[in-house]
């Protein structure tokens, strides 16, 4: 990779982290070491993933109170939004925490791809830090399967526990009253919703699969970290506003 920002501050700490892993690892197992290297890196991304995840969780058990304020307030768009936005400082929500992680974590993303898919099987001395020692072999099998290659197993593990990820957490809406009449925003959010849940995770196996088992592994176990964390946070938030 050329040098610049994103190779000195992203791409070459990535790799020289997961190289030095990888050296250290029994048998200096790739997926061992990648598993490893997602736990650093979502633990490095922890405390702003958690704010999210506390955010989201405490506004699904604070819905229905938003809906009464959506009813009683619905001929005033403006006085709805301020005690919205009330009602959300009140209880330390806040909507839009969702935005910074998203912002950090799609570059690291995108270093990630570059590591697993350029970066390996053949490791390159060239983007190591003088400390970081070369591995004499790498093992690029785990658990079977070639993580240079493509593999359905893992890509299909990526994408179950993407749907749990995200049935966790973005509930399903409720049915629509078939009294009311349905609005644009209402059909949009349904639509959305639907997609999130069914497609995304169709979406996360095609890409899986098509590159390679090391992207596959990276998405699964960062997925199944995401579930932890989401079981974790729901318990804690179900107690923190009773």
């Amino acid at each position: 990779m050329e040098p610049g920002i994103f190779s000195t501050f992203l791409y070459q700490p990535l790799y020289n982290t997961l190289v030095f892993i990888i050296s250290t690892v029994p048998g200096a197992n790739v997926g061992v070491a990648i598993i490893l290297l997602t736990i650093v890196v979502r633990g490095a991304l922890l405390p702003l993933s958690h704010k999210q995840v506390v955010s989201q969780a405490k506004m699904r058990e604070l819905a229905p109170h938003l809906e009464k304020i959506k009813e009683k307030h619905k001929d005033d768009k403006q006085e709805q939004a301020r005690k919205m936005m009330e009602f959300y400082k009140e209880h330390g929500v806040n909507p839009l925490s969702g935005c910074l992680l998203i912002v950090v974590q799609l570059p690291i993303i995108f270093a990630l791809y570059f590591v697993f898919f350029k970066g390996l099987p053949n490791l390159n001395a060239e983007h190591l830090y003088s400390f970081i020692h070369l591995p004499e072999a790498i093992s690029m099998m785990f658990l079977g399967v070639l993580l240079s290659a493509k593999s359905g197993v893992l890509a299909l593990l990526a994408a179950v526990t993407q749907y749990y990820q995200i049935k966790l957490s973005i509930p399903p809406m409720a049915p629509a009253d078939k009294d009311a009449k349905p609005s644009f925003k209402d059909d949009f959010a349904r639509s959305m919703n639907v997609q999130m849940r069914y497609v995304l995770p169709v979406i996360v196996f095609g890409i899986s699969y098509s590159i390679s088992a090391a992207i596959a592994l990276y998405w699964a176990t960062s997925n199944m970290f995401s579930i932890a964390h989401e079981l974790y946070v729901k318990k804690m938030a179900k107690e923190a506003i009773k």
